[in-house]
């Protein structure tokens, strides 16, 4: 039997599909703000081993010699960036949200056993809920990474009006790395996202456009569809497998009872 899950709120799609464009467009001005200083390396020793970025990366997309152009959207977006994430965080707590989006103490063992199921490790696919264990820890670290984006990128854009901050993350130089670092932990989590979301498919995807779900019940209790987490599950599926054995049992006293009377 297939069922109709609502998924994500209206608000929650919304500040979504905010998001993405105004990420994508604070990362690409990023990117012509640092062309004005690349001075990040991976060195093995004396050697270096990756150079962010190559100058053929740079020639490909056009970056150099465009760094007001950088400076000027990025001091823009970020606004946009700033209040989208405060509507997110604020809509999430006073709705109730949270209580699906925050990790609990199941979650890193439910991580865990996503992971393996993504390796092809183990079979048994995770369960079906609003976030499963390994959505709540990486959403949730989207949010600290957003504050961390917005506290280094002020300690950098006025490091002598706001000092103090810059002196909290160690300086200027130690601001620009934490933000840097930040960047691209957040072009990992795109490329993961987008990977996750072809994987997972169109009714999946579906969720965050149109807010609900065409799922199959049979197994699921509605509270666990809408939900809950795996143990209200397992608690379901029990009722739901005594209940069938019962009516089975009943239906083969009746026949029993039927043969007698014969």
């Amino acid at each position: 039997m297939k069922k109709i899950v609502e998924r994500h709120p209206l608000a929650i799609r919304w500040m979504h599909w905010i998001n993405f464009p105004v990420l994508f467009v604070m990362i690409w001005s990023g990117l012509l703000i640092y062309w004005a200083n690349d001075i990040y390396k991976i060195h093995l020793g004396s050697k270096t081993l990756f150079s962010f970025f190559p100058a053929a990366f740079y020639k490909a997309l056009n970056i150099p010699y465009r760094l007001a152009e950088g400076m000027a959207f990025h001091f823009v977006f970020m606004w946009i960036f700033f209040l989208n994430g405060l509507f997110y965080v604020l809509y999430t707590v006073f709705s109730g949200e949270w209580r699906y989006l925050f990790p609990d103490r199941r979650s890193f063992r439910e991580a865990w056993g996503v992971v393996l199921h993504d390796l092809h490790i183990r079979k048994t696919a995770p369960p079906f809920v609003k976030y499963n264990g390994a959505q709540k820890i990486v959403y949730t670290a989207i949010i600290v990474m957003g504050l961390g984006s917005v506290l280094t990128g002020l300690a950098i854009y006025k490091p002598v009006q706001f000092g103090w901050l810059t002196r909290l993350f160690g300086g200027y130089g130690n601001s620009r790395v934490f933000h840097f670092i930040l960047t691209l932990g957040y072009c990992l989590f795109f490329l993961l996202h987008i990977f996750q979301v072809i994987r997972a498919g169109w009714n999946n995807f579906r969720g965050m456009v149109a807010g609900f779900e065409v799922v199959d019940t049979n197994g699921f209790s509605a509270k666990f569809a809408d939900g809950g987490n795996a143990e209200d599950a397992k608690e379901s599926n029990a009722h739901e497998a005594t209940g069938e054995n019962a009516k089975s049992a009943d239906g083969m006293n009746t026949k029993d009872a039927n043969n007698a009377l014969i």
